[in-house]
């Protein structure tokens, strides 16, 4: 029986410091939100996917698991019915697993190579191992984003894909889907360089990328890499750039076979607009977005980092960007408050995020105290660690002396800034 344990289920939970019974009780609330009625779970539920007496939960409770976590459920180790189970991964902790996975990686990259042997057979097995890692680097750009760590690890990830190319035989699937991994990891270091203003790294991972996800022929991994590409050009300050980047992601097929796809093109098409100062544009791209989410099946499949869009996080959060931008603080209030209420709970730098954008809108209203009160909110090794969240605040700071000078709440900002600023 030990043989079939969920070793990376228990390896989550040991690290985020659940028991069985404290897990049974999330997953429970989860369903609740979910269905409308709380969950059945208890601690000896839990057990049993630990031991592997479950290995594939019931619909509805992976998807409750999967919000609790971050991760989708093959992330935590469970097996699809109908599928032989993944490779049992090693007990240690994360940094040793990727560790492991290069290493075998490597191996069979020169067992391949040496002369007298037989070539390796690469298999969807190998293809699902990376998919795991991917998911691990999605969770923490939610936790962390921008940070040169992850943008190092998924570059990694990429060339290790990659070099499964050359490790053994494989079936034209197969090596679609190895290239459509190294576009995923790829693209996900272009998003932790943009996340953390590092903008000619950015460039360089486009390249890489796109390039990646043509030779693969996945079109949400192209949608995600070119619609990157249109907020890239959106922070750098070049609206017409992001517009024509956002159209190509939005004109792509994929986005007319599920409409969640074309909610977050248009979605981002409008806070492009914001930097325009089309109101009428803003208004009319958003309108689409809202359209194209509620005609969205949200029982469909879709890739890992498109589960804010699902459930509108990312479509209130651009809409709060769009307006803000527009000086429409009121109405960028009240997407900021809509966003926050629907933000996973483990997706930190988006909340930093929407925090500090809130108590601008705040500011923009003349709300000085509850600004402040706001803005002093956002946890501060975020505000002291992740670069866009700095100059938002930095930003912030700045504007509040010309709008509120000799107020208490001025000296209340400097002495908190001070504070968080000795911790990066």
């Amino acid at each position: 029986m030990d043989a079939t344990r969920n070793t990376v289920l228990e390896a989550w939970m040991a690290e985020h410091g659940h028991s069985s019974n404290s897990l049974a009780d999330a997953v429970n609330g989860a369903l609740g939100r979910l269905t409308g009625r709380t969950g059945g779970l208890d601690g000896s539920s839990i057990r049993s996917w630990k031991a592997g007496r479950v290995k594939w939960p019931k619909s509805a409770t992976r998807k409750a698991l999967e919000d609790v976590t971050g991760l989708p459920a093959v992330a935590l180790g469970f097996v699809p019915r109908g599928r032989t189970s993944l490779t049992p991964p090693p007990q240690e902790g994360p940094d040793m697993k990727r560790r492991t996975l290069f290493g075998g990686i490597a191996a069979a990259a020169a067992a391949a190579a040496a002369p007298g042997t037989s070539p390796r057979r690469i298999g969807m097995s190998d293809v699902d191992r990376l998919r795991t890692r991917f998911a691990e680097v999605i969770a923490s750009d939610h936790r962390h984003g921008g940070q040169l760590g992850i943008e190092q690890r998924a570059a990694t990830l990429a060339n290790e894909a990659l070099n499964l190319q050359n490790a053994g035989s494989a079936t034209q699937r197969v090596r679609s889907s190895l290239y459509a991994c190294a576009a995923s990891f790829r693209s996900s270091a272009m998003w932790a360089a943009i996340d953390g203003r590092r903008y000619d790294d950015a460039k360089g991972h486009m390249r890489e990328a796109q390039g990646l996800a043509e030779m693969s022929g996945d079109q949400a991994i192209k949608f995600r890499i070119w619609s990157h590409t249109g907020t890239m050009y959106r922070h750098m300050g070049r609206p017409s750039d992001a517009l024509a980047a956002n159209d190509v992601a939005r004109n792509l097929h994929i986005t007319r076979r599920d409409p969640l796809f074309a909610c977050l093109g248009h979605a981002r098409q409008a806070a492009t607009y914001g930097l325009t100062g089309d109101t009428a544009a803003v208004q009319r791209a958003l309108g689409c977005a809202q359209d194209a989410l509620e005609r969205a099946d949200p029982a469909l499949a879709r890739p890992v980092w498109m589960a804010a869009v699902s459930d509108g996080a990312e479509l209130e959060t651009l809409a709060l960007a769009a307006h803000l931008r527009l000086g429409n603080f009121e109405q960028a209030e009240t997407h900021a408050h809509q966003s926050l209420t629907l933000l996973r709970p483990q997706m930190r730098r988006d909340r930093a995020i929407n925090i500090t954008r809130l108590a601008a809108a705040q500011l923009g209203q003349g709300d000085i105290e509850l600004a402040v009160a706001t803005a002093v909110k956002v946890p501060s090794d975020i505000a002291a660690q992740h670069a866009r969240v700095t100059r938002m605040l930095q930003e912030f700071g700045a504007a509040l002396p010309a709008t509120a000078a000799g107020s208490p709440a001025v000296r209340t900002w400097a002495e908190h800034a001070a504070a968080w600023r000795t911790t990066a």
